[in-house]
């Protein structure tokens, strides 16, 4: 068995109260003091990386939140609106009920079936002015996530201010 140089000094010597010699201090791999090394430069883009990826990540979670918000006022605002429709399918239906009652039996009858016509009318009448004013205030673009987009667009072109 062939015995390099450190080795064979090593043994010559015997083991000894310090153990192995110790390690070599690290060699930096740029040039002078104030130079990046590659490895901390590898390290910082890992890092940009990392952080735009979580910042994505983030946007995409706030835009999901803000379209669900809105989807869910739209839908509320959709069944208002259907509602409206079924009151005024009523409305036709007692009115046509009114008119036939109102030429077979010219009283007490036919006014019984105007009354809830008209009280059909007024509540059709109500939901579909609550759910138009309702569907007037749903907003389908994020705008938080626009705005903070917005921000982060500024902020990568002017990363110090």
């Amino acid at each position: 068995m062939a015995l390099s140089y450190s080795d064979r000094t090593v043994a010559a010597a015997g083991p000894g109260p310090a153990g192995p010699p110790p390690n070599p201090p690290p060699v930096p791999t740029a040039g002078g003091p104030g130079e990046p090394t590659a490895e901390s430069l590898g390290d910082l883009i890992s890092d940009i990386t990392d952080d735009v990826g979580r910042l994505v990540r983030s946007e995409i979670e706030l835009a999901k939140a803000e379209l669900k918000q809105e989807a869910g006022k739209a839908g509320k605002a959709s069944g208002m609106l259907a509602g409206a429709g079924y009151a005024g399918h009523l409305v036709l239906l007692l009115g046509s009920l009114t008119l036939v009652f109102a030429l077979g039996n010219v009283m007490n009858l036919a006014w019984a079936a105007l009354l809830v016509t008209a009280v059909w009318a007024i509540v059709g009448a109500l939901l579909y002015t609550a759910g138009r004013r309702r569907l007037k205030e749903v907003r389908l673009a994020p705008e938080q996530t626009l705005e903070t987009l917005k921000e982060d667009a500024a902020w990568a072109r002017h990363p110090t201010s």
